[in-house]
């Protein structure tokens, strides 16, 4: 009998389409024996960690030795600080997208319900589908909106009743760039029973230069059925070290912690994590690099008669006008590495990542060759 492990798995397991991360340099430039390649596919800080959170690294390598500290104290009263709540208000993860499986495990079963949005973050249907718990999906905003494929949160609403137990929210979204309004959103969550829990999903808040942007975490008190995502990957440049967190009322996060594994995040994140708050003039540099560079990227896009939907995060989206796969194929051949999103159900589009002024030149000389 031929062994199939596939088969021995839960049937919520067998549905899952595994996620694909952007493809790494090594692999880019091994496949295709090439150099000196660049990646502008998973949203990453070009300018990596600042000089606070590298300090912060070589001194806790020094004690690499022995066990992080599991409840990360010192990151939890950095936290606690700079959001104005208390430190068992604050769970910490491997990264947003482990607090992102927590939830799902802690809140999702058979015979209750999740709901999310087309084009959302590949994860949160990933994270459902594990549980076995039956996902609702909103039609996003169509192409001819305003916020073309946005969430509709009347649509999602009209997906929630007394069995959903989780809905997620991305603001800004990944990969689209689409964001939602502070009013709308608010009266969203004010409008779900007290049964269901929000999460919004804050990965790129920090590069949204918007005064009238929602910034949830400032209605935890308001919402007790409020969760607010965050991360130090995307603004704070330590995608490598993975650490994020989740924000939200004090008996949600003694649940979560029932499920957190022992010394989840390790002791060089969350040195580096708690350096990297204090390090305001790297966070204003790594924003301004992305503001800049956010000009330049869909200035040159739009030159070449491209359609790039606005964007609040460190990324664009754009329609290539045809299949996006041969582009993305010619781009890699030439050492550049973008996102194509046909997974997410945009097989037209490639999701781009801001990066520094050369990169992004480059990317755009490519593409323009490419889409010849």
């Amino acid at each position: 009998m031929t062994f199939n492990a596939l088969a021995l798995a839960t049937r919520s397991v067998r549905a899952i389409a595994p996620y694909i991360p952007g493809k790494p340099l090594s692999e880019l430039e091994r496949e295709y024996g090439i150099s000196d390649s660049i990646k502008l596919a998973s949203n990453e800080n070009p300018l990596g960690p600042g000089p606070k959170a590298r300090a912060a690294m070589l001194q806790a390598a020094q004690n690499i030795g022995l066990y992080p500290d599991g409840n990360g104290f010192d990151l939890k009263q950095a936290l606690a600080a700079k959001h104005g709540c208390d430190i068992d208000q604050i769970t910490l993860g491997n990264g947003s997208n482990d607090v992102l499986v927590m939830l799902a495990e802690a809140f999702l079963d058979a015979g209750v319900e999740a709901v999310y949005s087309q084009y959302c973050f590949a994860i949160y249907p990933i994270v459902v589908q594990a549980t076995g718990a039956t996902a609702k999906m909103a039609a996003a905003c169509p192409d001819t909106h305003p916020m073309a494929l946005g969430h509709d949160l009347e649509a999602m609403l009209s997906l929630v009743n007394t069995s959903t137990r989780l809905v997620f929210i991305a603001n800004p979204n990944n990969p689209t760039g689409t964001w939602v309004q502070a009013a709308a959103l608010k009266r969203f969550i004010a409008s779900v029973p007290a049964t269901t829990l929000v999460v919004v999903d804050e990965a790129y808040i920090e590069y949204v230069q918007d005064g009238d942007f929602a910034d949830a975490s400032q209605w935890l008190r308001e919402f007790t059925n409020l969760i607010v995502t965050r991360t130090f990957s995307k603004a704070y440049g330590l995608a490598g070290l993975r650490v994020g967190y989740a924000l939200s009322h004090a008996d949600v996060a003694a649940v979560l912690n029932r499920v957190r594994q022992p010394f989840n995040v390790n002791s060089i994140a969350l040195s580096a994590a708690t350096a990297a708050l204090e390090d305001v003039d790297h966070l204003q540099k790594s924003i301004q690099l992305t503001a800049s560079g956010m000009q330049q990227v869909e200035s040159g896009l739009k030159k070449m008669g491209l359609r790039v939907y606005p964007s609040k995060g460190n990324f664009v989206l754009v329609d290539c006008g045809r299949p996006a796969a041969a582009v993305n194929e010619a781009l890699l051949r030439q050492g550049v590495i973008v996102r194509p999103v046909a997974g997410y159900g945009l097989p037209a589009q490639l999701r781009i990542t801001i990066g520094t002024e050369h990169e992004n030149a480059r990317m755009l000389a490519a593409l323009a060759i490419a889409l010849k």
